[in-house]
């Protein structure tokens, strides 16, 4: 066998079926779009579109709230901890922070911060500080020596926000 008799087998490669070429090939004329109207001409989405009724998601009344000031806490149980720990990518020494816990691989995003939650058994005296824990965490780390910080998330101040304190000593000046 040589190079250039190499080929695939019967079959395996079938040629696209070229449309709108005369109507010997079987998709002539209309090139298998059926006839007439929008949908028969490239580049329509319809979706949702019920020929001019009021279409069903105007109908039917709005539902639900979504709370825009919710956060998102990535959840840390204390068993998690002390298996990082045990595999030697945590140092019990050091505060567990949410970039310690980031640089570990222990989380997988920021995210709002983390909680820490009490499953599973804590032995290593840590320091952790969190922006929440349950009240099983707390008594975990604290039954194994360590200590709990409740930190607040630091909303990210915006870049054209003036400073309130230069805006009270404008007014002080004036006067």
């Amino acid at each position: 066998m040589r190079l250039n008799e190499l080929a695939d087998n019967k079959g395996a490669r079938k040629e696209r079926t070229r449309v709108g070429r005369g109507p010997g090939s079987g998709k002539g004329t209309t090139a298998g779009r059926g006839d007439k109207g929008q949908k028969s001409r490239s580049g329509v989405a319809i979706k949702g579109f019920e020929g001019g009724q009021m279409p069903i998601y105007r109908r039917l009344p709005k539902r639900g709230f979504k709370n825009i000031f919710s956060k998102d806490f990535n959840e840390v149980n204390v068993g998690r901890l002390q298996e990082a720990i045990d595999a030697k990518r945590l140092d019990a020494k050091k505060p567990i922070t949410i970039d310690v816990l980031l640089e570990a691989g222990v989380v997988k995003k920021r995210r709002d911060g983390f909680r820490v939650l009490g499953k599973g058994e804590l032995k290593a005296k840590i320091t952790v500080e969190a922006s929440g824990a349950s009240k099983g965490a707390t008594e975990a780390i604290e039954k194994a020596g360590g200590s709990v910080t409740i930190i607040a998330a630091k909303p990210e101040p915006a870049a054209d926000a003036p400073k309130k304190d230069a805006k009270k000593s404008e007014e002080t000046s004036d006067a």
